[in-house]
Parts: C-alpha cells; sequence; structure tokens
C-alpha cells in the first residue's frame, strides 16, 4: 500500500490540476462577451460596413453593435471616387479622417472601398479620354489616398467590379480608356504608397465558374508582372435558395490555390424575391417597373416563421462553410450592420422592407445571428 500511495498522489494532483485547468477556462469563456468578434476571433475578421451615421456617431445605437459585434470596418459609401475626389485638384477626407479615426480609437482592422471602380466616380474623369493622362490621375488618386493613411488603413479594395458575368473585362469609362493596363497601375501605386498595406481584388458573383476564371487570369497576369496582389473579395450578396455552397466553396479553393487570401467582402442575404433576370449587384440595373409591386414587398410587416428559419438556416450553412477554409479566409464583412439601413431596402427595386441582416430594425440580433453564434459555442 505504501509502494501505491505516491502513484495515487500523483493521479490525485493530476486530475485536481486538469480539473482546475477547466473550470479557469471556463470561468474566462463565461466572462468573455458574446459576440461575432470573439466568436470568431481563432478563425478570421469579422466586419460591417459603415456609414456616415456611425462614422459622426449620430447613430449611437447602430455604433453601439459596431464596437460590440465587429472587430473590422469598411466604410460603404465616403470613400468612393465620386467622395473622396469630386474635382481634379481637391479631395475631401473629413469624413474618411473621421472613419479612419473611429477604427483606430477602436483597435479595428480597417478597410478603405474602394480606390478605384467604374461605378461613383467623379463627373469630372467622364471628360478624360487619352490613356497618358488617365494613366497619371489614375496615380496620383491612389498614391495621394493610400499614403495619407499608411500604416492606418490595413486593407485596401483596389479594383472593384473590373469584371463581365462571363469573365471579360467590362467595357467601363476606365477600360475603354486605358484597356485592362489600370489595374496594374492601381496595384502597383497602392503597393508604392504602402508596402504592408493588403490589396485586395473585390467583385461579385464569383461563386460563377466563368466568373471566377477571369479572375483567375486577372490574378496570374498580374503575378506574372510582378504587382502585389494579396487577396480576392468575394461579395456575397445571396439569396436563401442560392448560389450553391459548392459553388462558393470551388471558389474558395481556386483562388486560395493562386496563393492569395480570400475575403467575403460584402454579405448579406436577402430575404425576397428579385425579377428573375437580375444579374449580380451592378447598380445601374433598372427594375424601377417592379415599384410597388406586392409579389415583391411580401414582408412590409416583418417575416414569417418559415422565412426566418430559412435566413438563418442559409446563414449557419455560409458560417459552417467560413469556418471549414478558415485557413484560407482573412475576412468576412456585412454589408450593413441592421435591416433598416441595408441598400436591400432600395434596390434593385426602390422602397421595399428586406431583412438580409443579422441586426433587425430595433438593433436586436435575429434568429440568424443565434445559429451563427452556437456554431463556435457548440464546439
Amino acid at each position: 500500500m505504501l509502494r501505491i500511495a505516491p502513484l495515487f498522489l500523483m493521479l490525485l494532483t493530476f486530475f485536481s490540476c486538469k480539473t482546475e485547468k477547466k473550470e479557469v477556462e471556463n470561468e474566462v469563456k463565461e466572462q468573455t462577451p458574446i459576440s461575432l468578434k470573439n466568436a470568431f476571433a481563432d478563425d478570421f475578421y469579422v466586419g460591417a460596413a459603415i456609414n456616415s451615421s456611425h462614422i459622426n456617431k449620430t447613430d449611437t445605437l447602430g455604433l453601439n453593435l459596431v464596437t460590440k459585434e465587429y472587430n473590422s470596418i469598411t466604410p460603404e459609401n465616403i470613400m468612393k471616387w465620386m467622395y473622396l475626389h469630386p474635382a481634379k485638384d481637391t479631395f475631401f477626407f473629413d469624413e474618411a479622417d473621421a472613419y479612419v479615426n473611429l477604427g483606430l480609437e477602436n483597435d479595428m482592422h480597417i478597410v478603405g472601398h474602394t480606390l478605384v471602380w467604374h461605378s461613383q466616380i467623379a463627373d469630372w474623369m467622364n471628360r478624360i479620354k487619352d490613356s497618358t493622362e488617365m494613366a497619371t490621375i489614375i496615380k496620383h488618386h491612389v498614391h495621394t489616398i493610400v499614403s495619407r493613411y499608411k500604416g492606418k488603413i490595413a486593407t485596401w479594395d483596389v479594383v472593384n467590379e473590373a469584371l463581365n458575368e462571363d469573365g471579360s473585362f467590362r467595357t467601363s469609362l476606365l477600360y475603354n480608356v486605358m484597356g485592362d493596363s489600370y489595374l496594374e497601375i492601381a496595384f502597383t501605386e497602392a503597393a508604392k504608397a504602402d508596402p504592408e498595406a493588403f490589396l485586395v481584388y473585390n467583385d461579385y458573383n464569383l461563386w460563377k465558374p466563368e466568373k471566377r476564371e477571369g479572375v483567375v487570369r486577372l490574378v496570374k497576369k498580374l503575378q506574372a508582372k510582378g504587382v502585389k496582389i494579396d487577396g480576392v473579395g468575394m461579395q456575397g450578396h445571396y439569396s436563401i435558395p442560392g448560389p450553391t455552397l459548392k459553388d462558393i466553396e470551388d471558389s474558395i479553393e481556386t483562388f486560395a490555390a493562386l496563393g492569395v487570401k480570400v475575403m467575403f467582402t460584402e454579405l448579406d442575404v436577402t430575404a425576397l424575391p428579385n425579377p428573375w433576370e437580375l444579374d449580380g449587384a451592378a447598380v445601374e440595373q433598372d427594375y424601377s417597373i417592379y415599384e410597388g409591386d406586392v409579389t415583391m414587398n411580401p414582408y412590409t410587416d416583418g417575416m414569417n416563421d418559415s422565412i426566418n428559419k430559412a435566413l438563418s438556416a442559409r446563414y449557419k450553412d455560409l458560417f459552417s462553410l467560413f469556418l471549414k477554409h478558415k485557413d484560407a479566409i482573412s475576412r468576412v464583412t456585412f454589408w450593413g450592420v441592421t435591416d433598416r439601413e441595408t441598400w436591400l431596402n432600395n434596390w434593385p427595386i426602390n422602397g421595399r422592407t428586406n431583412y438580409p441582416l443579422l441586426f433587425d430594425r430595433a438593433y436586436q440580433p435575429k434568429d440568424a445571428y443565434h445559429e451563427i453564434i452556437a456554431l463556435k459555442q457548440n464546439n
């Protein structure tokens, strides 16, 4: 018996220490506030696109959600060309500075959106017809903005939506004047202005095989020229039925194989039916003929139970996929904070009541939020 006693004491000490460690871990877990950023802290950044009411701190309830739930922010509109660079020799940095300061105050991963995009470009750019002049303007635009926020803005959506649905280049103002060389110029100048910044190409419908292959060609061409490109942003403007998880997963794996990170940059899930011919997220599409059509706006008084459950299940499936590929994914950003200000209330049909985000119009978490949190709490 005397020989067994030391072994017994050792085992007792071992299990006591193990139990004590588990109790401490559980206590720490209980003390950590439940939030998206805490739940996925070991996986990827979770962010939200914010608007002027958050940046200027007039929407205090919305701002409270932003700082509690998210560790990354993206400006929904205020850094787009028409607002930031409205005249050839004029930059307007007041709101952009306030946006960046908000992120710094709250120790957030700050995203700059977007440096070069054919839409919401300043009117004066439409007068530029010479490729050399256009190149000079793009260099000046990118260098001025990126260098101003060097070391503060961590990630830049350098070029936005340069491709058609078949993977070919969009015949935008930029492309018509310069061909696809404007992408190389934009990425090169951004890298010069801040070599440490994370540089991204951002687009929608990248689950489509043809468009996916267009991005592969784009990335490979830049890489072959030694141009810095660090990530591909997959805008997640999805619906409850589509796209399929397999199509999304195929794109995650394809882009990761290029040696770049994948981000879901503009995630929302429409709860409403859309016109059958709707294609992607191109803002120039016009569906005004459907305004007032009750079949396109069926939930003006709130989602019914079946739609609520379907939305929750869709978000659960998406985040299960994101967790499966967390080594390839660096950030998931929702395009908005609450249903009250989502762009999908007014697009593609103006004046609808949509429910695409995790927080409702009263700033309360929806069932979809709890489903996503439960994914981590149950693992």
